[in-house]
């Protein structure tokens, strides 16, 4: 950080304004507020300028990263250029880019305004969600048909994938936090392995699956809603520098199995039976519907482990709403699975004794 007018280290806020200035070239008074957080360790601001195009914007600033949610030996997320830049050229909705400053960690980003996807949901018919829904899948539909350009300037979100490492960190996740919540205690060797053999089986099925490109963490938080845009227009994703290679299922299951809005079961199957065909050599109907729960135990797994732990080691307490619907979601997916694997029934066994209720 430089040193600020006082002479000490800039505080974020006044980063946000020095990188707004130098972008912009904006004399007038400019106003910062940061935007509350969520779950990840990353800061927002949005930044009102008197003068100048944009009047209003949203400062993205990188944060050291919580090494705990990452699989050792993983690489580190990659920074949101170039692959917002592609996602935008190939008809993706994502904010538009005003510039950054690297060095500073600051992206200038357009402001889509406060309106996930989840809040509409909740204030939204059963018609209206059914098209704000139909609409996000669509948006997966185009996620898939965006390939590697390849060229001189490499996009990370080709070199990463969901792979048997990451399905492994997500049994550890997993078994370490959830299944003592379920038990009352720390769980035994023997059942972190049933949950690390289930897990590695879903990975060789995973692994067997077409490759396409996921957002990797689709789900309603993540997808804006702007206002007095017409149907098939009014959705934008953020928090695109994740993007990976993934089963043609799994941003599926992250929207339709969102812990944040729980849809019923009839309106899941009505997005799939919807969305199925129009993917990208679209999978047959059967295995499409068994990888579809077989992420969800996977997905879902690490999120009920995520919503404990965030509210053990970093005091998020408000996050614990959301085990009910996450605990719905596993029975759900382990009590149609569990007759398929010895490995998946030992499984369903301890899904089915996680309280909802933490």
């Amino acid at each position: 950080m430089n040193a600020s007018m006082t002479g000490g280290p800039e505080t974020v806020g006044e980063t946000v304004t020095r990188v707004v200035r130098q972008v912009l070239c904006t004399e007038g008074r400019i106003h910062v507020e940061e935007l509350q957080r969520g779950l990840g360790l990353r800061r927002f601001f949005r930044v009102e300028l008197e003068r100048g195009t944009p009047s209003r914007l949203v400062a993205r600033v990188e944060a050291p990263e919580d090494l705990a949610r990452r699989p050792s030996g993983a690489a580190p997320e990659p920074r949101l250029e170039p692959v917002r830049a592609l996602l935008e050229a190939h008809g993706v909705p994502v904010p538009a880019r005003y510039g950054g400053d690297e060095a500073a960690g600051v992206d200038l980003l357009e402001d889509l305004g406060s309106a996930t996807l989840a809040t509409a949901a909740a204030g939204a018919s059963g018609e209206e969600r059914q098209g704000l829904y139909a609409e996000a899948c669509d948006i997966v539909v185009r996620y898939q048909t965006v390939r590697d350009p390849g060229g001189k300037v490499r996009v990370a979100c080709f070199d990463r994938r969901l792979d048997a490492t990451l399905f492994a960190y997500k049994a550890d996740f997993f078994a370490t936090w959830s299944l003592s919540a379920a038990l009352g205690r720390k769980a035994t060797v023997g059942e972190r392995a049933v949950v690390e053999e289930a897990f590695s089986e879903i990975a060789a099925i995973a692994a067997a699956a077409p490759e396409r490109l996921a957002h990797r963490d689709f789900q309603s938080s993540n997808i804006l809603v702007r206002a007095n845009r017409p149907a098939g227009r009014r959705l934008c994703v953020i928090d695109l520098q994740g993007a990976f290679l993934a089963p043609p299922e799994y941003d599926l299951v992250c929207l339709l199995r969102d812990s944040y809005v729980e849809l019923a079961d009839p309106e899941v199957a009505f997005q799939l039976e919807r969305i199925r065909p129009a993917l990208p050599e679209a999978p047959d109907p059967e295995s499409f519907a068994r990888r579809f729960d077989l992420l969800t135990l996977t997905r879902k797994g690490k999120d009920h482990a995520l919503f404990l732990y965030a509210a053990k080691t970093r005091g998020l307490n408000e996050y614990l709403q959301f085990l009910p619907p996450t605990v719905r979601a596993l029975r759900s997916a382990a009590l149609r699975r569990a007759g398929e694997s010895p490995r998946l029934s030992r499984l369903a066994d301890l899904v089915l004794q996680l309280p909802e209720s933490p």
